[in-house]
């Protein structure tokens, strides 16, 4: 890895600490839930009725109640896994290919 590159993804990580701090340090006993429970609220407070689902999900169909809550974030993290090696992937396929377009210009 060259010396640039070194900087570089040094910088990337102190960026990425720094968005994953600030908020804690910035907003000291604020609450940081999921957007199905915001949505919900909101529709709550707007509408002044209570938010009532139009569907089940199919999960929850096949199985005859809630997920538990293991089982969600194993899906959950099974989900992001597949989306991060689809995107390391293309990602991959890119760089090989910007490598073989210079060894062809060579």
């Amino acid at each position: 890895m060259s010396r640039k590159n070194k900087k570089l993804v040094i910088l990337l990580l102190l960026i990425v600490a720094v968005i994953v701090v600030v908020p804690v340090v910035a907003l000291p006993g604020a609450e940081f839930g999921g957007s199905d429970d915001a949505g919900s609220e909101m529709v709550t407070e707007v509408t002044g009725q209570e938010y009532e689902p139009w569907y089940t999900p199919v999960l929850e169909q096949a199985l005859g109640g809630e997920l538990p809550g293991e089982l969600e974030s194993l899906l959950f993290c099974l989900q992001t896994g597949i989306g991060v090696g689809v995107i390391a992937f293309f990602m991959g396929r890119m760089v090989e290919r910007k490598k073989q377009e210079a060894k062809k210009a060579e």
